[in-house]
């Protein structure tokens, strides 16, 4: 499910600046360094608004826990929404490199955050544009890479695709406590972009351009995450 090797944490990295005067900021958190390249690479936004604050974890669930309680501890994230993002491993048949997940609900030996309020929103908002193939369902967690047998195993949980982190960092988000400031229960979503699926596994041969693929989707959707932000931020009528 990865190419990469564990990472340490870097809580301190940002796709852009955190607007002082916005109460509820949007922190963005992926594990590796590569999924910060692709977000710090792609294209932020209007550069009026606030840009999310990217945090990379490290890899596991360990170290998003770890990293994730860090970061809502600052002053300036107390209240933040909390967006899990990365690469996946998809477990449906048909699934692609580059085909996204968004998470309807995340879930881990833990227990589940549902992201009913959330997860059709920016599914809708990603559908917005042509070509992209997006998926929702339930984003499986785990403590180790996934290949093979144990993928198909994930499937009939009824799960469509799995990482290491999602679950977790929701899990985190929802029950670190805020300044009491916001209106309702912390925004978290989960939205993750598949780099190996069952008929393109990471140890075939192809694994590159599914890798490039993957890289290139991620770094086009954080417009979409900070236009989810900003909805699910509007006052409620």
């Amino acid at each position: 499910m990865r190419p990469a090797p564990d990472e340490p944490p870097d809580a301190g990295s940002s796709a852009g600046p955190t607007d002082p005067g916005t109460a509820v900021p949007l922190l963005v958190a992926c594990a590796l360094g590569i999924e910060r390249l692709a977000l710090r690479l792609g294209t932020h936004g209007p550069t009026a608004a606030p840009q999310p604050t990217v945090v990379r974890t490290g890899m596991g669930p360990r170290a998003a826990a770890r990293a994730l309680s860090r970061a809502l501890e600052r002053p300036a994230l107390h209240d933040a929404a909390v967006l899990a993002t990365g690469f996946c491993a998809g477990l449906a048949p048909g699934m692609r490199p580059g085909d996204l997940v968004v998470a309807e609900e995340t879930r881990d030996a833990q227990g589940s955050v549902r992201c009913s309020g959330t997860g059709p929103l920016v599914a809708a908002l990603l559908r917005r544009s042509p070509g992209r193939t997006v998926h929702t369902g339930v984003l499986i967690g785990s403590d180790h890479v996934i290949r093979g047998a144990e993928r198909a195993a994930l499937r009939t949980t009824g799960a469509i695709a799995v990482d290491m982190e999602s679950a977790v960092s929701l899990r985190t988000a929802v029950r670190a406590p805020g300044s009491g400031s916001r209106p309702g229960p912390r925004p978290v979503a989960a939205v993750r972009v598949v780099v190996d699926a069952p008929a393109h596994e990471l140890v075939r041969i192809g694994t590159l351009r599914g890798g490039i693929s993957a890289f290139r989707v991620l770094r086009a959707v954080l417009p979409v995450f900070s236009e989810w932000h900003r909805t699910v931020m509007l006052p409620r009528r």
